[in-house]
């Protein structure tokens, strides 16, 4: 255990679109801003904005284009969001933004409940979006959910995971998201899953995404470090969950994440104060008490 730790680890933060998306109540386009302005001075390089979907489908994010035209990031930090279609690519692509990602699960049913399409025409969507995406210079990421488990049909055939994350590499996305969904793993659960994809595709091309519904996403990232992987998902101070998926709580807390990096001399870039504050705004944003532990506790000085 911890024989062969990093010297630093990259951090995708989803918070604006993952942790938005799911909220009830309407947040206004200068609150993102206040949220996203925030990550940005806490040090965050690697921000998804929103997502170009359908506002009949995600009511939350239907400012969409007017988020994306009017922040402007600085040298360093890529903002991206997430394009379920050719339409989405090309609203994305319009706005000005750099990088996309797609998404689809690895389970038939969450994935017509999330896209209302199969595995297989999401996969044939995909053809309209990242090759033209590349040929205009984007940068594609690529999400599959319920890897670790579907809230409709349960476990999921770790051979379907891989095949759809081999068929997205292979259509140009530069990385894939690996996502536990409903937060059901457990760290030996994870061990053998990410073992099962390290053995086919390098650590770069993957990152790890976890929901916090069971409070094991940390110990599933400690596994996921030890293993190789580099890059993680997270969202400040645990926001938000996935509105397809039945019990799914907030995402693992970047907070928390970075907090536990830090103690184990891993370097983020992030400043640990900062965040915490950007906690706090996204907290009187949405109007609500927020989960993550070190959002709620503060980081704690240890002397020695």
């Amino acid at each position: 255990m911890l024989d062969a730790l990093p010297d630093q680890v990259s951090i995708y933060e989803v918070s604006p679109r993952d942790g938005l998306q799911n909220e009830a109540l309407p947040i206004p386009l200068e609150g993102k801003k206040q949220i996203i302005a925030a990550l940005i001075d806490a040090g965050l390089k690697r921000i998804e904005l929103t997502s170009f979907v359908s506002p009949r489908w995600v009511p939350q994010l239907a400012d969409a284009e007017e988020l994306a035209r009017e922040f402007q990031a600085p040298a360093g930090v890529t903002l991206s969001a997430l394009c379920p279609n050719a339409k989405g690519f090309e609203r994305a692509h319009s706005a000005g933004l750099r990088e996309i990602a797609v998404f689809m699960s690895a389970s038939e049913t969450h994935n017509r409940k999330n896209t209302n399409k199969s595995i297989a025409e999401s996969l044939e969507t995909f053809r309209e979006v990242v090759p033209p995406a590349l040929a205009a210079k984007m940068r594609v990421r690529a999400y599959v959910s319920t890897v670790w488990g579907c809230p409709y049909e349960g476990d999921v055939d770790p051979q379907a995971s891989l095949s759809i994350t081999r068929a997205l590499l292979d259509l140009g996305c530069y990385q894939v998201s690996l996502g536990d969904t409903i937060g059901v793993g457990t760290p030996l659960v994870t061990k053998r899953l990410v073992s099962l994809f390290l053995a086919e595709f390098p650590a770069s091309k993957l990152a790890l995404h976890f929901h916090d519904t069971r409070g094991t996403a940390l110990a599933n990232a400690l596994v996921g470090l030890e293993l190789g992987i580099r890059d993680f998902d997270s969202s400040v101070a645990g926001l938000g969950g996935c509105p397809y998926a039945p019990g799914a709580a907030g995402n693992l807390a970047t907070e928390d994440l970075v907090y536990m990096l830090q103690g184990m001399g891993v370097e983020t870039g992030v400043d640990l104060d900062k965040l915490i504050e950007a906690g706090r705004v996204a907290e009187t944003v949405v109007g609500r008490r927020l989960p993550g532990k070190v959002h709620q506790a503060g980081p704690r000085v240890l002397r020695t």
